[in-house]
C-alpha cells in the first residue's frame, strides 16, 4: 500500500531551536513596542537566562537596543526597557499604481522613515519603462535611507491587478498582461545601483498590500480597534480590494481572492478595461466618478482634491455623482458581506477622503441587503481606512516581517565576506 503521508521534517537542533527562539524574542519586544526581558520572558515562555541570552545576541547583531530603567510595582531591580533599533535591518515598499509612484523605507518598528512620491501617467507606457522609474525613484530612496543608516533587507513591490508568481497577469488600467514585474525592476534597480549588492525583490497586490498597512498600523474605531476580519476596498483610477480574515489575507486557490472592482453591478453597464461590461470600478472608480462629477476624468489627483472641495460646498453635481457611486458601491460590497460575513468594511485610497459624501449611500445599501441585520445604517461598520497606512508602507513592512521571522538569517546574510 503506498504511504501518501507527506515526509516527516528532520528533528529541530539546537542552532534551530536557537534560531527560532531568536525570533521569539524579537517579535515579542517588536509587538510590545518596549518591554524588559522579565517581560518577554513571561510572554514567550522561556527563562530568564535563555532571553538574556537571546537579547544579548539581538543586541550584538543591532536588531534591539535597550536604555532607561522599567520600574514594573513588583519585588526585585528595575529591568532595562528594550526596544527595536531604529537603524540596520529595514524594508522597502514600491507602490506602483496607474497615476503615480510611491516609494518608502520603514524601520524594525514600521515606522515610515523616508518616502518619495512621484505622479506619473502610466497608462499604456511599456511596462519595462514604468518599472525603470520606479527603480530610479527607489534608488534615490535608499540613497536616503543610508543617511538614516537604515539598510533594507529587500523590497516588496505593491502592483495593481492579479499578481501571482512575480509575474502581473492582468492588470487592465495599466493595459499589463504577463509583465514579469519583480525581474523588470530587480534589473532596472540593480543598473541605478551600480557597485552595490542586489536586493531580494518580492511583489504583492497593491489593495492586499494596503489592507496589511490596516491591520498592522491602522487605529479603528476605540471599541473595535484593529479588527482582524474586515474586507478593504481600494478606491483609485480602479478599484482594488482585499479581505482579512483573522489577520491574514485570504488570498484564493490562485493568489486572486479580493478583485472586488470586476464584480458586475450591470451586466448591460458599460464596456470594462477588463473586457466584461458594468463592472463596479465603472460606476465607483476615479474616472467614473470626475467624469459624473463634471471634474474631468483625466484630472487625477487634482481632480479628486477638486470633487473633495466642490462636495464640501455643496455642489450638486458633485453630490449626486458621488450618491450614485456610494449606491454601487453598497450594492457590490452587500453581496459580499452576506458571503464572507467581514467585522468591518474598509475604504481606502481616494474613497477615504470622500467618505463623509460616498458612505451614507453605501452604508443605505448595506442595511437594506445584509441578511444578518448586523449592518443598520450608521453602525460604524463601514468605515474610511486609517490615514497611518498605504500600500507602500504595507508592502515594506512585508520585508520587515521576514526579517523579524528569521534574524540570524538576515544577520548572516547582511555580514560582509
Amino acid at each position: 500500500m503506498k504511504n501518501t503521508l507527506d515526509p516527516l521534517e528532520p528533528k529541530a537542533d539546537k542552532a534551530t531551536v536557537r534560531r527560532h527562539n531568536l525570533s521569539l524574542v524579537l517579535r515579542a519586544v517588536h509587538d510590545e513596542g518596549e518591554a524588559t526581558r522579565a517581560a518577554v520572558a513571561a510572554r514567550v515562555g522561556l527563562t530568564r537566562a535563555a532571553v538574556s541570552s537571546l537579547v544579548e545576541q539581538l543586541l550584538g547583531s543591532g536588531f534591539l537596543t535597550e536604555s532607561g530603567k522599567t520600574f514594573s510595582g513588583q519585588a526585585g531591580r528595575p529591568g532595562t526597557a528594550l526596544r527595536v533599533a531604529r537603524t540596520g535591518a529595514a524594508g522597502l515598499g514600491v507602490e506602483i499604481n496607474i497615476d503615480y509612484v510611491s516609494v518608502c523605507v520603514v524601520d524594525l518598528a514600521g515606522t515610515d522613515r523616508v518616502r518619495l512620491t512621484e505622479h506619473l501617467d502610466n497608462r499604456d507606457v511599456p511596462p519595462a519603462e514604468v518599472l525603470g522609474r520606479a527603480a530610479r525613484i527607489a534608488a534615490r530612496t535608499l540613497e536616503s535611507a543610508a543617511e538614516q543608516q537604515l539598510r533594507p533587507a529587500g523590497v516588496r513591490l505593491a502592483l495593481p491587478g492579479l499578481v501571482s508568481g512575480g509575474t502581473v497577469r492582468q492588470a487592465p488600467n495599466l493595459g499589463w498582461s504577463r509583465v514579469a514585474a519583480q525581474e523588470l525592476f530587480g534589473r532596472a534597480l540593480a543598473a541605478a545601483r551600480p557597485g552595490t549588492g542586489a536586493l531580494p525583490v518580492g511583489s504583492e497586490n497593491e489593495a492586499n498590500a494596503a489592507a496589511l498597512a490596516e491591520l498592522w498600523f491602522g487605529d479603528g474605531p476605540a471599541d473595535r480597534a484593529r479588527e482582524r476580519d474586515f474586507l478593504y476596498v481600494s478606491g483609485e483610477i480602479g478599484v482594488g480590494g482585499a479581505v482579512v480574515v483573522d489577520g491574514e489575507l485570504l488570498r484564493g486557490a490562485h493568489g486572486f481572492a479580493g478583485e472586488v472592482g470586476h464584480v458586475v453591478a450591470d451586466a448591460a453597464g458599460p464596456l470594462c478595461r477588463c473586457g466584461s461590461r458594468g463592472c463596479l470600478e465603472q460606476y465607483a472608480g476615479q474616472a467614473a466618478l470626475l467624469r459624473d462629477a463634471g471634474v474631468g476624468a483625466d484630472a487625477g489627483g487634482a481632480g479628486v482634491a477638486e470633487l473633495e472641495r466642490r462636495a464640501a460646498a455643496g455642489d450638486a453635481r458633485a453630490l449626486a455623482a458621488l450618491e450614485r457611486a456610494g449606491r454601487m458601491l453598497g450594492l457590490v460590497l452587500s453581496g459580499v458581506v452576506n458571503l464572507l460575513d467581514p467585522e468591518a468594511v474598509v475604504l481606502g485610497g481616494i474613497y477615504r477622503g470622500l467618505v463623509p459624501w460616498l458612505a451614507p449611500a453605501a452604508d443605505g445599501e448595506l442595511a437594506a441587503r445584509v441578511v444578518s441585520g448586523l449592518w443598520s445604517a450608521g453602525s460604524g461598520r463601514l468605515r474610511g481606512s486609517s490615514w497611518s497606512g498605504d500600500a507602500a508602507r504595507g508592502a515594506a513592512a512585508l520585508v520587515v516581517r521576514d526579517v523579524i521571522a528569521d534574524p540570524a538569517g538576515y544577520a548572516e546574510r547582511d555580514t560582509p565576506r
